[in-house]
Parts: structure tokens; sequence; C-alpha cells
């Protein structure tokens, strides 16, 4: 039997419809069987994803609305609204959001399992490739601590799981 394609979200009507401070994930692909997963995420203004490699996975962000900076080894890197920037496996990356805040869909292949490294830090694995769980939603930024209760930057307590 073939799968059947099928519309998951309209971002347009997912973007307006969020509360304006709503952040973290607006959305996530969640469908059983899938080899993706993809998620859009709000980050509020000066928010930041701390710096992080992905050592399997290319990563493709495509920025919804708003704008930002990435940070990588060769420099900053602005990105503004429509911008799609490839992120290649074993690159070292931290996003910060602009002035209006940064939204921004991110589409991989989905691979259990998988062991993201912060700066110096060497995980045992277990994390999936989304490591949403791990951002907060106060502030944007990412946990180096796999199963975080309050974020170390503003103390926003993170959702039970």
């Amino acid at each position: 039997m073939n799968a059947t394609p099928r519309v998951l979200a309209v971002l347009d009507d997912l973007l307006a419809s969020a509360a304006p401070d709503q952040r973290g994930a607006l959305w996530r692909l969640a469908e059983e069987g899938r080899e993706l997963d993809g998620n859009v995420v709000r980050l509020p203004a000066g928010a930041e994803v701390g710096e992080h490699q992905e050592d399997v996975l290319d990563v493709l962000l495509v920025v919804l609305e708003g704008g930002g900076l990435v940070r990588m080894a060769g420099g900053v890197m602005e990105l503004g609204a429509s911008t799609v920037l490839w992120l290649p496996r074993t690159s070292r990356r931290a996003l910060v959001a602009g002035p209006g805040g940064l939204t921004y869909l991110t589409v991989h292949r989905r691979r259990p399992g998988l062991a993201v490294k912060g700066p110096g830090v060497a995980y045992d694995g277990g994390e999936g490739p989304c490591m949403l769980d791990r951002v907060c939603s106060g502030c944007g930024r990412l946990s180096e601590d796999p199963v975080p209760v309050f974020c170390s930057r503003c103390g926003e307590r993170f959702p039970e799981r």
C-alpha cells in the first residue's frame, strides 16, 4: 500500500495563530513512520541557541519571520526572512535572534539515539535528533543538561517530561 501525502501545517496560519509572546516549538513533525524531523521554532529578541555541533546529520534551516545571526567557525552570518541555510554535519554553530525575534523551520533526517555535543561536553548518547525539549521557553537558551529542570540563564522552569 502507498502512503498518502497530506498537508500537516499551513505556515502562514500557524504563525498568525501563535500568541505574539509564544516561544519555543510552535510545531513539530510527529507522524508515525516518518524518516524526517521538522520543527518550527520561535526565539524572542536576543535569545540564543548555544553553540553546538551535529556530527551525523545535515540540517536545513529556513527563516520564516524576523532575523538574527548564526555564529560559526568562519565568522558570523546574518539571517533574514526567507533565508535558507544549510548546516552541514560536523559544523559548529550558534543562533542569536535579532531585535524582532527569529522564527525558523528546521528539517533533517530522523536519527533516534543521536548524540549532539556542546563545547567540551561528551555525551553518552541517548538524545534524539531534536533537542527542542532542552530549549528554554523563557529565553531560548539550549541547556547542556540532558534533563533540565530550570534554565541556568533566566531561571524559567522546563516542562516536566
